[in-house]
């Protein structure tokens, strides 16, 4: 799910005399712009991998065990990449298309100001983030009654989350890691936050109305983009941070930060270079 805020922030990157940029893991445009909201500067590096067969989606299963568990191996795998000098750019063509495609519907709507989509796959680093950097990377699912619902295959699916937000409320289930380098120190957290809808959101035709504007129903988390205007109508309350149902909690990244900052005052800092 996606929502939108608006807020001027002093970057909390410099206030804790962190490294700057961020290196950001994630294509989302709303992570992105939640970063920038933050007054964040970030550089864009992707390592595509395959989320099928990590985690337990089954019923009951832990949401937050498991974008904790696909947040860490985003990050574990950019760091790989980010760390090896023979592989600066990304090979697996087909995790890109596949990346390229998901990003295809978001960019229908926004345009990427920051990096070139082809550029945020050449995952090497100038000389300074070389030297000192954070990495940051996040993964979001959506639950309803105990289920996990992921992006639908199909319009009927979507047609079928929406019919069962009027019952009762999902909730975004979203992880942030972050890791700093070189010295491999890690920090981690969950965020949660419920959308209470209108049971009249069950009659309203939503879904083929969002479908119809173009919406990209079929790439968001549970069928719905929470700050289309044609959703909007039906919220009740958010229980929770708009930021945090876009899939980064502002919250939960500036206590990050300072919990890795105090991380590194325990006992690691820049080593001079000859």
């Amino acid at each position: 799910m996606t929502a939108s805020t608006t807020h001027t922030e002093i970057n909390p990157l410099l206030h804790l005399n962190l490294p700057s940029p961020l290196i950001l893991g994630s294509g989302s445009f709303t992570r992105k712009l939640i970063l920038e909201e933050m007054n964040i500067p970030f550089v864009l590096k992707v390592k595509p991998i395959d989320e099928q067969y990590i985690g337990d989606r089954s019923e009951g299963s832990d949401p937050s065990k498991l974008v904790m568990t696909l947040a860490k191996a985003k990050n574990e795998a950019l760091i790989t990449a980010l760390l090896d000098t023979n592989n600066n750019v990304v090979k697996d063509d087909t995790a890109i298309s596949q990346c390229h495609a998901a990003a295809a519907d978001d960019d229908h709507h926004h345009h990427d100001h920051n990096q070139d989509n082809h550029d945020k796959y050449h995952l090497k680093l100038d000389h300074d983030l070389q030297k000192e950097c954070i990495v940051l990377t996040a993964d979001q699912v959506v639950t309803h009654s105990k289920s996990i619902l992921e992006k639908p295959i199909d319009i009927q699916q979507a047609r079928d989350f929406v019919q069962r937000y009027g019952v009762s409320p999902p909730s975004t289930v979203g992880a942030v890691v972050m890791t700093h380098l070189p010295s491999g120190i890690s920090v981690s957290g969950v965020d949660i936050s419920t959308i209470h809808f209108k049971s009249d959101i069950q009659y309203a035709n939503l879904v083929d109305k969002l479908v119809e504007d173009g919406a990209p129903v079929l790439s968001c988390a549970g069928g719905l983009m929470v700050e289309h205007p044609f959703v909007v109508e039906f919220i009740e309350k958010i229980d929770g941070t708009q930021d945090g149902v876009m899939g980064l909690s502002k919250d939960l990244v500036r206590r990050l930060l300072v919990e890795l900052r105090e991380k590194l005052d325990d006992g690691w800092s820049v080593q001079p270079t000859n």
